[in-house]
């Protein structure tokens, strides 16, 4: 792949690290519904947001299968409609992988002004899967959580790709 000018060159992503840190948006999802604001409708997603960059980052190791099995957890612990979050972050797994060649050329800002009409998506599908099965309308509050999760979208980008980065070590022999 041809790089962009200014692009780092990273090592290859640790599988254990992207399991991990799964589980552990998976949890911190889990806490913020239980905690202090219970389900707020514009408390951000970190689950969707790490599904998003990693589908993106390594589509051949978090599909649109690893979405779909995570949406199913996210369903059973909010007791939501089965399959709520599991369409919404399948097709959010979709997405990603879909534009992950395209997404890859810009600069993270940019990157996370892409991934905004995603975020959009999701919430809305689930919106009105929600709502078509007998549920009520969050307010629009529920706007402010897909913004959110584009905001965040450069802080996951340094912090998960942190373990990736090459330390500096110039050399005039080596030019990368």
């Amino acid at each position: 792949m041809i790089m962009r000018p200014g692009q780092q060159l990273l090592l290859p992503a640790n599988p254990a690290f992207i399991w991990f840190s799964l589980f552990v948006a998976l949890l911190s999802n889990m806490v913020m519904n239980m905690g202090l604001w219970g389900r707020g409708a514009w408390v951000p997603d970190l689950l969707a947001v790490v599904l998003v960059f990693w589908s993106v980052h390594q589509p051949l190791r978090v599909s649109v299968g690893v979405a779909f099995l995570f949406g199913l957890t996210m369903d059973v612990q909010q007791g939501a409609l089965l399959g709520q979050h599991a369409l919404a972050y399948t097709v959010l797994g979709y997405a990603a992988v879909f534009m992950h060649r395209r997404l890859l050329w810009f600069g993270v800002p940019t990157q996370a002004v892409q991934v905004l009409p995603l975020f959009f998506a999701a919430h809305l599908l689930e919106l009105l899967v929600g709502m078509i099965a007998g549920g009520s309308f969050p307010g629009w509050s529920y706007l402010l959580a897909p913004m959110i999760e584009a905001a965040l979208w450069p802080v996951a980008s340094v912090m998960l790709l942190a373990p990736q980065r090459r330390a500096p070590d110039p050399d005039d022999n080596r030019p990368l």
